[in-house]
């Protein structure tokens, strides 16, 4: 069974998410973008050793406490190459500023590919649009869906890799999903996917 503890970090506050399977001593944080010593606490705080950093996209308020964590746990690095390997140009580095650093432990994920990671078994689902390589993951009957969609919403493609017809195919594909869905976004509260599919404007 699956345990988790979500931050709500930064000026933006974003989703942060710590998963692990209940039996395991080990976890996945999805989205560290800020405030890398908090995340660290709590980690230590449920007695859990960071496995593996997830990201859904590589935008800068989700990715902010990256190398903090990476450097204090020398955990690997999980996300797409999509939004790693970015222009050198200011406006690219200052919504990507993750593309091109130097961490030994990163790995990039395909669509379908499975991470096994904190007891749970994470499959990828490539939902670009909100930027080029925006992913969700599947766990079991949760979906972590990054800035993909929201309650009620889905996310902003005016920023570099945005682009609204990418993400209107992508949400066609989460609409598509079958099973009972929590999802978990990269802002705001949960939801189910039942009831996106009836109230979200976007996801029908």
């Amino acid at each position: 069974m699956m345990k988790m503890k979500r931050l709500a970090l930064g000026d933006y506050q974003t989703n942060c998410y710590i998963v692990c399977d209940e039996a395991s001593t080990t976890c996945v944080i999805i989205d560290p973008g800020y405030e890398p010593e908090r995340i660290l606490n709590t980690v230590n705080c449920l007695g859990l050793t960071v496995e593996a950093i997830l990201l859904t996209h590589g935008h800068f308020d989700h990715v902010g406490a990256v190398e903090r964590i990476a450097e204090a746990t020398g955990c690997k690095l999980w996300m797409s190459e999509g939004d790693w390997s970015q222009p050198i140009d200011p406006l690219h580095t200052f919504y990507y500023p993750i593309a091109n650093c130097d961490f030994t432990e990163v790995s990039f994920f395909e669509d379908g590919e499975t991470i096994h990671a904190g007891g749970l078994t994470f499959t990828v689902f490539a939902t670009p649009g909100h930027t080029w390589g925006s992913v969700c993951f599947l766990c079991g009957d949760v979906l972590f869906s990054g800035d993909t969609l929201f309650a009620r919403s889905c996310g902003r493609t005016d920023l570099p890799g945005g682009d609204w017809n990418t993400i209107q195919n992508s949400l066609r594909r989460i609409a598509a999903l079958e099973g009972a869905f929590t999802i978990y976004p990269g802002h705001g509260e949960s939801t189910t996917l039942a009831t996106e599919k009836q109230y979200n404007p976007y996801l029908r």
